[in-house]
């Protein structure tokens, strides 16, 4: 019988990375168990919710139960470098970014891959609701997650075929009600602990607290205009409002104003009526192909954030690892900083981040 390979599990402490790393040794994988050290701001040591004193006891725990190695890594600084740092200058450029997806690329499958080869591990497994396939042809295919509700395929797209290679998810077919079941099935103690879906760095404040404290610059008011250039009144700081936003404007007007772009050159929120919100195209700039790069226009259904809807779409190859994605409908809430992902159907052909 072929010797299964060896996999380390990136360990949070909460239900899905634990039932991830019980479901491998089940099958008679040789398991490690491993957690990543995240930044917190200085005197909130504690705070980061991905690797909180209770969330390292809570792994070690379930480790020691399932009678695997554990081993905690420290990526405080690289954390802060790849992650923090990037989340701060996207929204001092008037964007709204979604910093898992650089967690993921460059902490998870950077950081935590490289300290995964390195304790003799062949894979990387995760508790992501995604699947990973080898098509016909022997490339790699990701999936969708089985469960809709769950599925983080999304946040998988910005993976190389290299690390999709290296990588095992064991959740990918199963609901999340299924693994709490799994969980008490196996008695982890972690069985019924809650989920956290806010960002890890922030501890008990949001993103605003945070941004007030690292980017006060970002905050300065500045004109409110349309389309015309006239000005309508005044905003008071750019990461205050959303795209699509229509309260809070505090602009009296004959008709509702939506909040359509935001001008960051100029510290300027753009505003317009409900038919100048729509946008049938957007340009997306550092494109991650998950397949071989198209060489002519592809039809595929596109979301532009993590819950948005599938929009139907052209994906229009461009220079300088750019695409032009022209929907068949126009869409309200395209937003600069979030990633634009490619599905054929389950299938994730890539994505790329929206300029």
């Amino acid at each position: 019988m072929d010797k299964k390979p060896q996999v380390v599990v990136g360990m949070s402490g909460g239900v899905d990375s634990s039932v991830a790393a019980a479901l491998l040794v089940e099958k008679g994988y040789e398991v490690t168990g491993l957690m990543l050290r995240l930044w917190s701001e200085p005197g909130e040591e504690c705070a980061n919710r991905c690797c909180t004193p209770d969330s390292m006891f809570q792994a070690r725990r379930v480790a020691s139960q399932l009678g695997i190695p554990f081993y905690v890594v420290d990526a405080k600084e690289i954390f802060y470098q790849q992650v923090v740092e990037p989340f701060i200058a996207s929204y001092l450029q008037g964007e709204t970014p979604n910093p898992c997806l650089l967690c993921n690329r460059q902490v998870r499958w950077g950081t935590m891959l490289e300290h995964a080869l390195a304790l003799g591990g062949d894979l990387l497994a995760t508790g992501h609701y995604a699947r990973v396939e080898t098509a016909s042809d022997g490339s790699l295919r990701l999936l969708r997650g089985l469960d809709n509700n769950k599925d983080q395929s999304y946040v998988l797209s910005v993976l190389s075929p290299d690390q999709l290679s290296r990588s095992i998810f064991p959740l990918g077919g199963l609901t999340k009600p299924q693994v709490r079941a799994e969980a008490h099935r196996f008695g982890l103690p972690v069985a019924e602990r809650a989920e956290s879906q806010d960002l890890c760095f922030l501890g008990e404040g949001t993103y605003i607290d945070f941004l007030r404290r690292h980017a006060p610059n970002s905050f300065a008011p500045g004109p409110i205009l349309n389309r015309k250039g006239e000005t309508l009144g005044e905003h008071t700081g750019l990461p205050f409002y959303t795209i699509g936003q229509r309260k809070g404007l505090r602009i009296a007007a004959p008709a509702p104003l939506y909040v359509i772009e935001k001008d960051a050159d100029r510290n300027a929120l753009i505003v317009g009526h409900l038919e100048e919100l729509g946008r049938s195209q957007l340009t997306g700039k550092q494109v991650n192909w998950l397949i071989a790069p198209p060489a002519a226009p592809l039809r595929a259904q596109v979301k532009i954030r993590y819950k948005a809807a599938d929009a139907w779409a052209t994906l229009i190859p461009q220079e300088d690892q750019r695409v032009l994605v022209a929907f068949e409908s126009p869409l309200r809430d395209i937003t600069a900083g979030q990633r634009a992902v490619f599905y054929a159907g389950e299938q994730c052909l890539g994505s790329a981040l929206i300029e």
